[in-house]
């Protein structure tokens, strides 16, 4: 294992765990694609976490501009998935904490629990499991800027964009691997479907 996981055995965990998948599937989104993807999965197993978790580190302390402000920066994920990568990038980049944003309802924007917020002129690293589409860590930043937060970097496990995937240039973004994946709109659009591959449903 290289310090820095490689694309390849990013992939080789993945499919280990059942994190990444082949096949014909539906997300809560609409799109269907023929790759399922819960990097969650993975992050059961504490030596996967752990050794994903240090290599997206790593990717970050390449940066010296980073690495000299490390100590300060807070590490913010989007709950639930991209908590664990948080909490493993907090201690190996020895970063000050680690708090996130969540819905108290479905349908309710992203939030900071009561008594915990950005101070204004804190420095964040956004962390998440995933970017695929974007939205989420889009709204989270929104959110912390609101607060006054400055967001000097993103870094999640996988990037696997999908045809509206947002951009989050300027910001310097980090990832292990990226994965390529075909999607399609809906049903009728899509070639699986009409090949009659079955259908996987995937919940939220």
């Amino acid at each position: 294992m290289h310090l820095i996981p490689t694309q390849d055995e990013v992939v080789a965990v993945l499919r280990e765990t059942g994190a990444l998948r082949s096949g014909h599937f539906e997300y809560p989104t609409g799109l269907h694609s023929d790759g399922y993807l819960q990097v969650p999965l993975a992050l059961r197993y504490s030596q996967h976490q752990r050794m994903l978790s240090v290599g997206l580190s790593r990717l970050l302390r390449a940066n010296s501009e980073l690495r000299a402000v490390a100590a300060d920066v807070s590490i913010v994920a989007p709950a639930t998935g991209g908590l664990p990568v948080a909490f493993g990038v907090c201690e190996a980049l020895r970063a000050k904490q680690v708090y996130w944003a969540e819905r108290e309802h479905d349908g309710e924007p992203l939030r900071f629990r009561q008594y915990l917020e950005p101070r204004p002129g804190e420095q964040v690293i956004m962390v998440d499991d995933i970017l695929r589409t974007g939205s989420k860590l889009k709204e989270m930043k929104q959110l912390l800027e609101s607060h006054g937060a400055s967001v000097i970097a993103l870094a999640v496990v996988v990037y696997q964009p999908t045809p509206t995937t947002i951009s989050f240039e300027p910001l310097p973004t980090y990832y292990l691997a990226r994965l390529e994946a075909h999607y399609y709109a809906d049903a009728a659009q899509c070639d699986l479907c009409r090949r009659g591959v079955p259908l996987d449903k995937i919940r939220e």
